[in-house]
């Protein structure tokens, strides 16, 4: 009994020490026993002292606190935080309240009841990207030192550009990360043998499928599958075609706006040119892609129904879940596709590729994988109280230590994608968790063809973000896909939208946040 109760307090020491909470003591007593040893006379009495030991009951540091975190209505993403609640609470005694609100909703959720000092809710689990509006005003809890004094959290094995872009601002930590997002393009391997090097082939694979039959349910089917829907996670996407169009030049150069002027790079042939690719894939796709949201082309592609899509790192874990998939093994993943072209910023027009234009093309293509969102993330309230604060720190480090954390990248519904480099080097968990090791070696190998990319593309995080992406971006891009605006008209509007934002909140403070995010490490 003592010997299990002593591995059980070695086991969470850590969470104890992070929270400051003393570690309860095993302590001694001495018990008196009595034995009588009957002779014929006289009767004696002998004394014998025995040295119990008798530990006082385990107690849990933060018995009777509640923990409210607000997150996104998923159900991915908030479905760990909320299954895993219950084990936090066993060992702790902290409460786990996981509140929910549709994304586009997430942002100002969180900045209104920071703002207004509401106050509502202690952690958050957002977008890394939208960090700066939180930080900069005092909004969050530096958790530089909490990181620093916490062993198990395993602070080094976290790929350095999570924890550098999705954790670190301006060299400080605010959030632990939780998942690793990179887009990339998913193929059906029964029916395509080489995926997609252009988004010319992929253009061409996806007329090729559309109206197929390929599931067998004597149903057609589609050739491509990409989420569109207006305010919800689908402005990402332009995006990730642009991009390769767009950034030649490596990582520094940026894919958003002039890096010694602030202008948008969004009014130009390159940008038009994706927004022609993009609007001719809703030709391969459902008839109701302009509706659907990532969970739905993420269902359509497990069922069958899709040749190829476009998505997060979520669609390989989904496709080996035997209750909702029936392409598992025949489901592979790789790098976005790549252009043969890309701009001249200084004509606005587009060049063939050669060894100045494109210095990190593969055979004469250039690709730029795209960070967009750049994972989930959890921060605390920097207003909470002290003891919840801990608390919430406690949590998110409990999540994204590998004892969690390595389980539940996973597993598809989580939404959570691998981050840590020994999620990457360990490729036996995956083949436990159902995928073939050649799967298993397609999947994670499309994911670091991406994350170790010299012209990777940077997500913005740049003050106020969310306004030129998820608000103006999105609207004009659903707008032009819907028909109520030409592609001209689009261009412009988010030109005049994205410039309108950048004067408001001034030119040379935005530029400097903008050069020095591209700086990052990765």
């Amino acid at each position: 009994m003592y010997r299990k109760l002593f591995a059980a307090l070695v086991a969470f020491s850590l969470l104890v020490v992070l929270a400051g909470c003393p570690v309860p003591q095993v302590v001694e007593k001495e018990v008196v026993r009595t034995v009588e040893v009957v002779k014929e006379v006289p009767v004696e009495k002998e004394v014998i002292k025995e040295v119990v030991v008798t530990p006082t009951p385990l107690a849990k540091p933060f018995e009777g606190v509640e923990v409210n975190i607000l997150t996104f209505t998923g159900p991915q993403i908030a479905e760990p935080l909320q299954r895993r609640g219950p084990d936090f609470t066993a060992l702790t005694g902290a409460k786990i309240n996981v509140i929910i609100v549709p994304f586009s909703d997430l942002y100002q959720k969180i900045l209104t009841d920071l703002a207004t000092g509401t106050n509502a809710f202690d952690g958050f689990v957002f977008a890394p990207q939208w960090m700066v509006d939180y930080i900069v005003p005092g909004y969050l809890e530096d958790l530089t030192d909490r990181v620093a004094n916490d062993p198990a959290i395993e602070w080094e094995d976290i790929a350095p550009f999570f924890r550098d872009f999705s954790a670190t601002y301006e060299g400080r930590i605010y959030t632990i990360p939780l998942d690793g997002d990179f887009h990339m393009g998913y193929y059906r391997t029964d029916l395509i043998d080489t995926p997609p090097k252009t988004w010319d082939e992929y253009l061409a694979l996806a007329a090729q499928f559309h109206g197929q039959d390929l599931n067998g349910d004597g149903d057609p089917d589609y050739g491509s599958c990409i989420s569109k829907k207006r305010g919800a996670q689908a402005y990402w996407f332009i995006t990730s075609i642009a991009s390769a169009f767009i950034q030649s030049q490596g990582t520094s150069q940026g894919a958003f706006f002039d890096t010694e002027t602030m202008k948008p790079l969004y009014n130009n042939e390159a940008f038009a040119k994706a927004l022609e690719i993009y609007n001719e894939t809703t030709k391969y796709g459902p008839p109701d892609e302009l509706n659907l949201d990532v969970g739905d082309t993420r269902s359509l592609f497990t069922s069958g129904r899709c040749a190829l899509s476009l998505d997060w790192g979520d669609i390989g874990t989904l496709a080996i879940d035997p209750t909702i998939s029936v392409v598992q093994d025949k489901t592979g993943a790789f790098i976005l596709p790549g252009a043969t072209e890309v701009l001249d910023r200084a004509t606005g027009k587009l060049v063939p590729c050669d060894e100045t234009t494109c210095p990190y093309a593969i055979d004469g293509v250039n690709h730029a994988p795209f960070a967009a969102y750049g994972g989930w993330s959890g921060g605390i309230n920097a207003a909470a109280d002290p003891i919840v604060k801990d608390a919430a720190y406690a949590f998110f480090s409990y999540m994204c230590q590998p004892a969690q954390s390595n389980v539940d990248v996973t597993i598809g519904k989580t939404g959570f994608n691998p981050y840590r480099t020994s999620q990457f080097l360990n490729r036996q968990q995956w083949v436990e968790a159902g995928m073939s090791p050649e799967a298993a070696a397609n999947y994670l190998g499309a994911i670091e063809d991406s994350l170790n990319s010299p012209n990777m593309v940077l997500d913005l995080r740049i003050p106020q973000n969310q306004r030129y992406q998820q608000v103006v971006l999105d609207t004009a891009v659903s707008q032009f896909l819907a028909g109520e605006i030409t592609l001209e008209q689009c261009m412009q509007q988010i030109y005049d939208g994205w410039e309108e934002i950048t004067e408001e909140l001034g030119r040379a403070e935005q530029l400097a946040a903008y050069r020095g995010t591209l700086g990052v490490k990765k």
